[in-house]
């Protein structure tokens, strides 16, 4: 059964990457047909194509190798400006990469028709040219406000309650625990107060010392200042409420971060505090949001990518010393599709977590990858979206200057001039997704150790 969840995981990320790169694409495929641009293909992966159809002036397919797509539009170079008088274009160069500029020229000239006269990309105004390739990022940011507000609004998120999880019989100190990593109650070690005070797993909290309970951070505020002095207390037993009393322990507890985890200095000793104490856990439970939260959550996760982008240089160096020795892998760092699906597929295999828990966390999954996508493709190099953004904005800079001095027309900015650094771009991303890959099969990413 593990298994098949494990494999129910991935499918369900696999879907969902496959199903937002196509509509990444359709970002692009709409506006330019709506433009009058000639699209040509409309293609879901590289490679043989497996599969297509032809619509109007559009060939649709999927292709063998599931690693994107893209969308074809003619006249994505402009022509060049030296050309004979038979339409055929002169080799100004025979340098390698005037040769690659040359050719590329030729191939979109060849697949023009008649009638594509005007219908060209090229020749598109320069805000039409920046919507069309926005298309495709911005549908990755829409799907990720949506799978966020799927997931914020619909499941909800993760809270800690006032109901209680596990009452500890006794208090073992944090020197103790660190010391012997004892974890077992001894005849020594006092009784916890909330085991004196008879709570029990299920207990609901709804008022201590005469104060209302709201939430689970304001009950902790107050039993660590309670330390030492009885305080009385209200608790719900299977719909029963019931009163007691209870004497907060004034213990040495472990500072907790932000992030939940023990804090230790630089000696890698534990830092404490002494703190009122009375051994309880407590549950978490999925909460609704407001439609409020949701931007602000969209908005920190594509903080958090951005930060990622920044530093990928430094962090893919860090996934390669990971990967090639015994260092561990940052959970937070870079990672491929692989990585992604196994993530998924342990979410999806944790029977201790319940099922809307797991599919609200893959959701959450899916929705970050598209926002991932987004900040990714807006990279101003080519062959990403954000490298034609770039280039459409640099022509449009020229021209201003040009007309500000008086000067003639540069013409539109030749992109083919800039297949070097396509080139160059692509070989360095291949590089990067082997890398990634090879890392997350020899040196995964896991939640759960």
């Amino acid at each position: 059964m593990t298994i098949l969840l494990f494999i129910l995981g991935v499918l369900f990320v696999a879907v969902g990457i496959a199903v937002s790169i196509a509509l990444h694409e359709v970002g692009h495929l709409l506006p330019a047909k709506a433009f009058k641009v000639r699209v040509t293909q409309y293609m879901i992966g590289f490679g043989p194509t497996v599969f297509s159809r032809t619509r109007g002036e559009t060939e649709y397919g999927v292709k063998a190798l599931p690693l994107g797509g893209y969308v074809s539009m003619v006249g994505m170079f402009p022509p060049n400006k030296e050309a004979a008088e038979d339409g055929t274009v002169r080799k100004s160069s025979t340098g390698m990469f005037q040769q690659l500029a040359t050719e590329a020229r030729q191939a979109e000239t060849d697949r023009l028709v008649e009638g594509d006269e005007n219908r060209v990309f090229y020749k598109l105004p320069i805000y039409k040219r920046i919507i069309i390739m926005l298309g495709g990022p911005l549908m990755n940011l829409l799907i990720g406000v949506v799978l966020f507000a799927v997931l914020l609004m619909g499941f909800g998120t993760a809270q800690t309650t006032t109901t209680l999880a596990s009452v500890n019989q006794c208090v073992i100190s944090a020197e103790q625990q660190a010391a012997t990593g004892q974890t077992e109650c001894t005849a020594e070690d006092p009784a916890a107060p909330a085991y004196e005070a008879g709570l029990l797993p299920g207990d609901t909290i709804t008022v201590f010392d005469g104060r209302e309970v709201t939430s689970w951070d304001e009950l902790s505020s107050w039993i660590r200042d309670a330390a030492g002095r009885s305080v009385p207390l209200t608790y719900v037993r299977d719909g029963e409420e019931r009163q007691t009393s209870i004497t907060p322990l004034l213990t040495e507890r472990p500072v907790v971060g932000d992030d939940g985890t023990a804090q230790t200095d630089e000696d890698g000793k534990y830092l404490t505090q002494e703190v009122g104490f009375i051994g309880v856990g407590a549950e978490q439970a999925l909460v609704n949001q407001p439609a409020s939260a949701v931007l602000p959550a969209v908005g920190e996760n594509l903080v958090n990518i951005g930060g990622v982008v920044i530093n990928l240089p430094q962090r893919l160096v860090d996934v390669a010393q990971a990967a090639f020795s015994s260092e561990e892998r940052d959970p937070n760092g870079p990672m491929s599709v692989v990585g992604v699906g196994r993530i998924a597929g342990e979410i999806s295999s944790q029977d201790v977590i319940p099922v809307e828990s797991r599919v609200a966390t893959l959701i959450g999954l899916v929705g970050s990858v598209n926002l991932a996508l987004f900040v990714f493709n807006l990279i101003p190099l080519l062959p990403l979206d954000g490298g034609h953004v770039a280039g459409a904005l640099w022509e449009g800079l020229r021209r201003r200057i040009a007309k500000l001095f008086r000067r003639p027309d540069p013409g539109p900015f030749d992109m083919a001039k800039m297949l070097p650094v396509t080139y160059a771009v692509a070989v360095l991303l291949m590089g990067m997704g082997a890398l990634l890959i090879y890392a997350d099969i020899v040196k995964p990413v896991s939640l759960f150790n």
